[in-house]
């Protein structure tokens, strides 16, 4: 009899290990996947989200080249340098509010600001994303990048988000987040506004011979400090 109740105690407790261990893959699964933006609940509502900027005029962020593969292909590297702007979309393919700017930039009439503006779709790797899924929903002519790689460096809170770099100065000038093209447009054209007004300004007094670190900049007589001050 005793032996029974140790067998029974013995197999309750290999068994409550189990379910622990069950519950916490599970839970782990469950971040995965809202990590990737990707809802399991079909029915549950959209709260509506809207444009947040978090790109500051000082110390913005410096922007870097795009490495991952294409969706259902080989590696790939994009540039985002050069005498352009570059807007980086990222995008799940099971995000539900990810869906309309799918569909908005599979249109040929997607409308860009900017003279010079291109578009560059970035979704997160085959390990985080639906690899099939992302091919048939990459829109054709606009390059479609897998890099989890490039989220991580742009600091991506989730889909969709999007950042605007200035491929003169490498820098990213905008990024946010919203649920509509229109507001995604309306970042865009601020992001350009305050990045043409800084090169106004700079260039200004470029010409009146004041540049980084010329005293004039600093209400203490001493200047800018340098290192050796430190």
């Amino acid at each position: 009899m005793i032996v029974l109740v140790i067998g029974q105690m013995i197999a309750i407790a290999i068994l409550t290990l189990i379910v622990f261990g069950l519950l916490r893959t599970h839970a782990e699964i469950l971040r995965a996947l809202d990590r990737a933006g990707i809802a399991l609940d079909a029915e549950a509502p959209v709260a509506p989200v809207g444009p947040v900027p978090v790109a500051a005029p000082t110390g913005r962020k410096a922007a870097i080249d795009i490495l991952g593969t294409v969706p259902g292909g080989g590696p790939v590297k994009v540039s985002t340098a050069g005498d352009h702007h570059t807007l980086l979309a990222f995008l799940s393919s099971g995000c539900r509010t990810c869906q309309a700017f799918w569909t908005e930039f599979a249109s040929p009439a997607i409308d860009l600001p900017g003279d010079d503006t291109r578009l560059v779709i970035v979704a997160q790797d085959p390990a985080h994303d639906s690899e099939s899924k992302l091919a048939e929903l990459a829109p054709t002519g606009i390059r479609t990048v897998c890099s989890s790689d490039t989220w991580s460096a742009y600091d991506v809170p989730g889909s969709p988000y999007f950042a605007l770099v200035d491929g003169r100065s490498g820098n990213v000038v905008g990024a946010g987040t919203a649920t509509s093209w229109e507001q995604v447009r309306g970042l865009l054209s601020q992001a350009l506004g305050d990045e043409t007004i800084r090169g106004s300004v700079d260039d200004t007094l470029a010409a009146s011979g004041i540049g980084p670190g010329h005293p004039s900049l600093y209400p203490d007589p001493a200047g800018p400090m340098r290192d050796d001050d430190a």
